[in-house]
């Protein structure tokens, strides 16, 4: 009996700090929420506000139609979209060519992968190979120095050298070459792991944030992380706003500066939040599955 108190009072512990740690990642996330729904006329700074007195999204309307988050957003969704199914072709790829033992070459391949691991040339050789590559200025810029990484292939050719390598031979006896095996019979099954990486890869480019500052100064091309920085750092956001564009929607006062950057926030967020649902069930399995080889 004192074993099973002390295995519950153990649980019990175990799932009231768990809370405490849920309610500390959620609570802000409401917070923030809350404030951005604001009614400016109940608004009061410095106030914990979890559920708005009233509801506005005029704040909402002010960030969307404001100076430069269209264009931000433009730039956001091109990195996005063309980093990552380029960044999942050549982990593919890539790691499919590792896992196959008789390749030439395979070993030295794959310890140039780890050495990538553990050393990393650093800020200004890789901002000097993309200067000299041509890319300063541009949205590949964003894409190509982290297209893939190490840990992604390692993951994935563990996962493919799981696969049997009897229905590989059966579609060679039936007449099928390398790519065809490749695309009819490996990516098929290979859908859990890069659901997750596609998840992964996603989120890092719309995540955008440092080497959009190194390597891109026209602010034209900045994504929306930098424009996200620029809002909420700013003195007076309301120099974001296209006035002409508010005249034409015909809103009232302008929202209060906390509202609008909150409603920045929820509004650079709220992307990879609505596609996460789409890839969950999805996720843990990928992350987990060719992690472990036997």
């Amino acid at each position: 009996m004192g074993m099973i108190r002390a295995d519950r009072l153990y649980q019990l512990s175990v799932a009231f700090v768990l809370l405490l740690v849920g309610l500390a990642m959620i609570v802000p996330f409401f917070y923030i929420l809350a404030v951005s729904f604001t009614d400016s006329s109940v608004y009061e700074p410095n106030k914990l506000i979890l559920w708005p007195a009233e509801w506005s999204a005029d704040a909402y309307k002010y960030i969307l139609f404001g100076n430069g988050f269209n264009t931000a957003l433009r730039s956001s969704l091109f990195v996005t979209l063309a980093g990552t199914p380029l960044a999942l072709a050549i982990s593919a790829t890539f790691a499919y060519m590792v896992s196959k033992s008789y390749l030439p070459g395979r070993t030295a391949m794959l310890r140039l992968l780890v050495l990538t691991i553990l050393f990393s040339p650093g800020l200004i050789p890789n901002y000097l190979v993309v200067r000299n590559l041509g890319l300063l200025e541009s949205w590949w810029s964003l894409i190509l120095p982290v297209v893939t990484n190490a840990w992604t292939v390692l993951v994935l050719k563990s996962f493919f050298q799981g696969i049997p390598q009897e229905l590989e031979e059966s579609a060679k006896i039936d007449g099928c070459n390398d790519m065809g095996i490749f695309m009819r019979i490996i990516l098929p099954l290979s859908k859990a792991p890069l659901a997750a990486f596609t998840l992964f890869f996603a989120v890092a480019f719309w995540n955008t944030y440092f080497n959009a500052i190194i390597y891109i100064n026209d602010s034209v091309k900045w994504p929306l992380q930098v424009y996200l920085q620029q809002i909420v750092l700013a003195a007076n956001a309301s120099r974001f706003i296209d006035s002409q564009a508010l005249t034409q929607l015909q809103l009232g006062s302008t929202p209060p500066e906390e509202t609008m950057k909150m409603a920045a926030v929820i509004a650079v967020m709220a992307p990879i939040v609505l596609v996460y649902p789409f890839l969950q069930k999805h996720f843990a399995q990928g992350v987990l599955i060719g992690s472990v080889k036997e």
